[in-house]
């Protein structure tokens, strides 16, 4: 509940940012300032914050995420997110430990148009995902059709390690600069299942980098919350 409640006052906050820096009166423009205004290109990097507090708020959950950009042409990055995650799913016949590293690697394409000075973003985007990880059973539940017995738990710990994943995913998402070079940034994610190692005797209940997985559906969600600083390599006129 904590971190539903943290999460919607990033998302709030996040929202006004965007709506101040849409309804901030443009700068007067000096003889100076005719010229054709000069954006900056270079390398963004930064950390999730959502990561971050979750991990401070659930005692069952680990992870930590670099997130980066490289802006190649007027309104394209190529993105890259690297990251290490781990989740104990404590189900209600089954409970099971999923952790690993990841790799996302993409291209955003920014939608929104900047006023005079400003550089921020509205991007869309696609990314692919690849994990790396291990699955450990804690222990599991016999299944009875009757409640006359003690349930039977078995604590039988079990690990598969070098198991893979594959998953692409839409991303719709904004960064506005709070401060010189500094950013903050929320993202949302659509995430398909490609392809999936399992370990023999049981199923994943969670892959570092995608998320939770059930047996109903291919199809996951993602969010982050992000702060990156942006290293400028040069500047470009409009």
């Amino acid at each position: 509940m904590k971190l539903l409640h943290t999460s919607i006052f990033i998302t709030n906050f996040l929202f006004c940012l965007v709506c101040f820096g849409q309804n901030e009166e443009p700068k007067k423009l000096t003889a100076r300032d005719t010229l054709p205004p000069a954006e900056k290109y270079g390398l963004r990097v930064g950390v999730d914050l959502a990561k971050v507090i979750r991990t401070i708020d659930d005692d069952d959950y680990e992870g930590f995420e670099i997130v980066g950009d490289y802006r190649i042409y007027k309104d394209y990055y190529i993105t890259l997110e690297l990251g290490t995650e781990s989740l104990l799913r404590d189900e209600e016949n089954v409970s099971v430990k999923g952790s690993g590293s990841y790799a996302r690697i993409g291209v955003d394409w920014n939608t929104y148009d900047n006023w005079y000075g400003m550089q921020n973003s509205i991007y869309v985007g696609l990314r692919y995902g690849f994990s790396t990880f291990n699955q450990e059973l804690e222990n599991y539940r016999i299944f009875s059709n009757t409640s006359y017995y003690e349930p039977d738990v078995r604590f039988s710990r079990q690990e598969e390690s070098g198991l893979t994943a594959g998953w692409v995913e839409l991303v719709l998402g904004l960064e506005v600069e709070l401060f010189h070079n500094i950013y903050l940034g929320a993202n949302v994610s659509i995430r398909n299942l490609i392809s999936e190692q399992n370990p023999e005797r049981f199923d994943n209940l969670f892959i570092p980098g995608y998320g939770r997985t059930n047996d109903y559906s291919t199809f996951g969600v993602g969010y982050a919350y992000t702060i990156s600083y942006l290293i400028p390599f040069y500047k470009k006129k409009r």
